[in-house]
């Protein structure tokens, strides 16, 4: 790929750069979005919820039905749940069948980049992520997007890595009010975009929040959880925690039995936990903690 092309191949909003000139990562079909994966079960294309009636340029918090559980973005930034620091209320954008135009402040991670970003090699982690402008918190960032899986599909190709292949499966478990747990299984291996070079963190700068538009299956949206400089590296923490919340002693017990299949960390933070977090539920052992590692 020649110097100052776009890895996205004009997919993006925004280009995406590359470095250092005369390389670039394995080959992979770029996707700005989600696409259904090879078992077809799950169609993340498919508008399954109805639109908001309002006919503004932009929603109103409890007038517009996509805003019923209150402002998910002020000035673009995503707004933490009330009287929480961490971002933990559902977030719903407005979609396609929606009234509201384009503009409404309730569409923003459906608008894709926003900032100009740079997969890079590094020293030691293969290919990263990095920022070429100054990001403020709470903004979106970028999609970890790709395949779409159900869970038997993934777990199949879990199985059929061996230890030199890189993981890029990310599992996410939300606990819905009903009390279910809804299950949503990404692989951006083949197909995908910008987000599978994130690398891992314990101490990382962004974290991520499943955002839904046109149906229940989410957008797997990152948002910057502190300032972020220029040319800073771009993570997230792989198993879905944020601050490095400790591990029960359950998860603990999984971990050490499994240390044998982990691959070793290199984020160089503080709090580093010496290996990437490991989802041992794609093997065999149900009620693990949930993550990827790339």
């Amino acid at each position: 790929m020649a110097a100052g092309a776009d890895l996205s191949g004009g997919l993006e909003p925004v280009a995406v750069a590359l470095w250092p000139p005369g390389e670039a990562p394995p080959g992979f079909q770029y996707s700005p979005d989600n696409v259904a994966g090879a078992d077809g079960d799950i169609d993340p294309t498919e508008i399954t919820f109805p639109g908001c009636l309002c006919h503004t340029s932009s929603c109103v918090v409890h007038v517009c039905s996509c805003l019923c559980r209150g402002e998910n973005y002020s000035s673009l930034c995503l707004r933490p749940a009330e009287e929480e620091e961490e971002y933990t209320r559902p977030v719903f954008e407005c979609n396609a069948m929606c009234h509201c135009g384009e503009s409404c402040q309730n569409r923003v991670v459906q608008r894709g980049l926003q900032f100009r970003l740079e997969v890079f090699k590094t020293e030691k982690k293969g290919w990263g992520l990095r920022t070429l402008e100054f990001i403020a918190k709470g903004r979106f960032v970028c999609e970890y997007a790709g395949e779409v899986l159900g869970f038997n599909e993934a777990r199949r190709r879990i199985q059929a890595q061996t230890s030199k292949d890189s993981n890029y499966i990310i599992a996410v478990r939300e606990h819905l009010h009903n009390g279910q747990i809804m299950e949503t299984f990404v692989d951006p291996t083949y197909i995908g975009n910008v987000g599978r070079f994130l690398n891992h963190s314990c101490e990382p700068n962004l974290f991520m929040v499943p955002v839904r538009v046109d149906s229940m299956v989410p957008r797997l949206a990152l948002f910057a959880a502190t300032d972020i400089s220029a040319g800073e590296e771009l993570s997230y923490d792989y198993s879905g925690r944020y601050h490095n919340l400790p591990v029960t002693d359950r998860e603990q017990k999984s971990l050490e039995e499994d240390n044998r299949l982990r691959k070793p960390c290199y984020c160089g933070s503080r709090t580093c936990a010496s290996f990437l977090p490991w989802d041992s539920s794609l093997f065999s052992t149900p009620d693990a903690c949930s993550g990827s590692s790339p």
